[in-house]
């Protein structure tokens, strides 16, 4: 059978940088690997020769070679080894890949037993840790903003030796496992031949010292765990989910790099009164039947102080008003939103007899006009610009012995609350 290509095999172009065909060997070895992929028969193949694939095109010598002979000339093995009985993939020499630099040498040291420790096997500064804080507030704290103490702990460069593991006055010497090179080759047998794997030093870490005397404040550590008071000001505005970035407040880098970053995540209490929609607030209002006929002036809530509302008369529940910038201000973009108001009727439940003669008297008085309704909206149906007549005979509107004047007489007996012909 012909050679495939490596470019090929790998998924990669001709010009792909050698950081291109360690991660497209990455993620084929992950997925092909007999141990890991045991339900697909291809699977020993295909990871054999992504691997060949990867050894010549991650090695500038072979890869030019493979570049300028073409496949044909590697598939009885590298050329220049000895053919099939050469150092070819799986053959008696073995090869040799850092399974470290490419992010699996945890995969592989747990298929096959390594007992060197995991780790990138460098001296590269490394980030610090992000750390979360969490705080909760009402609403009324959410929309003036407050100033919160936080109190946790977290890892510091270590204040005795400033992060150099030992003891200060003393000395480091060469790790004597890995010569100061911070890792160390093994060879191991897998299912397809002889492995040299190279693997983080597990006495110096990587780092290729060794104290001799050890930070008596870390144990050689370099970090100590401390509690850290912080102050923040959580603006104004703020919501369930928001989160604000204190950098640099993280926990201390590794190997000289930068501290991580802080996340102080907002938590706001569900209002009595108030529901929260972005940066507006909805509110409900109750009124009387009387208030919404015949309309009144209501106080209603808001995050500072109350404010009078008109509810104009004929008012039906569920009728929503807005009051502009009685809202939540806006966190991002100045100004304020708006408060909703919705008006919910409410009807008596506990009335004396005198009332109910009223309401009684109040119904009669509407059927007639009920039906005289109907009747002139059947007169007009043929010209909709016909003006509608009065619900109420002029007579009933004269004397005060419409609906209207019966509702007063309700008021007068101090049922309905206070309407808009009243003063607030």
């Amino acid at each position: 059978m012909a050679q495939r290509d490596y470019y090929e095999v790998l998924g990669v172009s001709r010009d792909a940088s050698l950081d291109d065909i360690k991660k497209a060997y990455r993620r084929l070895a992950r997925q092909y690997h007999p141990d890991i992929n045991k339900t697909d028969p291809e699977a020993p193949e295909k990871f054999k020769e992504a691997t060949e694939a990867y050894r010549v095109l991650s090695d500038p010598q072979l890869r030019a070679q493979y570049d300028r002979l073409g496949p044909e000339a590697f598939a009885q093995g590298t050329p220049g080894t000895g053919g099939a009985g050469g150092a070819g993939p799986f053959g008696a020499g073995g090869w040799n890949i850092n399974f470290e630099d490419l992010g699996l040498g945890d995969l592989f040291d747990f298929l096959f037993g390594g007992g060197g420790a995991g780790g990138r096997g460098t001296m590269a500064p490394e980030r610090g840790d992000d750390l979360r804080a969490d705080v909760t507030l009402d609403l009324e704290e959410a929309a003036t903003g407050k100033r919160v103490d936080l109190n946790f702990t977290r890892v510091e460069i270590c204040p005795h030796c400033h992060g150099q593991r030992s003891e200060p006055g003393t000395s480091t010497r060469r790790c004597p496992s890995c010569h100061g090179q911070g890792q160390i080759q093994q060879v191991r047998a897998t299912p397809f031949g002889r492995m040299v794997v190279s693997q983080t030093c597990p006495q110096c870490h990587g780092r290729g010292t060794v104290i001799e005397v050890p930070c008596r404040e870390c144990h050689g550590h370099g970090v100590v765990s401390r509690p850290t008071h912080l102050t923040v000001d959580i603006p104004a505005g703020v919501d369930t989910g928001d989160r604000i970035r204190l950098a640099g407040q993280g926990e201390a880098g590794v190997n000289g790099g930068p501290p991580g970053d802080l996340y102080v995540y907002v938590q706001v209490r569900p209002h009595q009164i108030f529901q929260r929609q972005r940066d507006d607030l909805i509110c409900e209002v109750p009124i009387s039947f009387a208030q919404a006929a015949l309309g009144a002036e209501i106080q209603v809530p808001t995050l500072k102080e109350p404010v009078l509302l008109r509810i104009p008369e004929g008012t039906q529940t569920g009728k929503a008003f807005t009051l502009r910038g009685h809202g939540m201000p806006r966190a991002r973009g100045g100004g304020r939103g708006d408060l909703r108001v919705i008006v919910r009727v409410v009807t008596p439940t506990h009335l004396t007899p005198r009332q109910r003669e009223l309401l009684r008297e109040l119904e009669a008085a509407g059927a007639p006009a009920a039906a005289e309704r109907d009747r002139r909206h059947q007169r007009v149906s043929a010209d909709a610009t016909q003006r509608e007549g009065p619900l109420e005979s002029e007579s009933n509107q004269k004397d005060g012995s419409g609906w209207a004047g019966k509702l007063k007489d309700l008021l007068g007996m101090g049922w309905g609350g206070r309407h808009s012909e009243s003063q607030p």
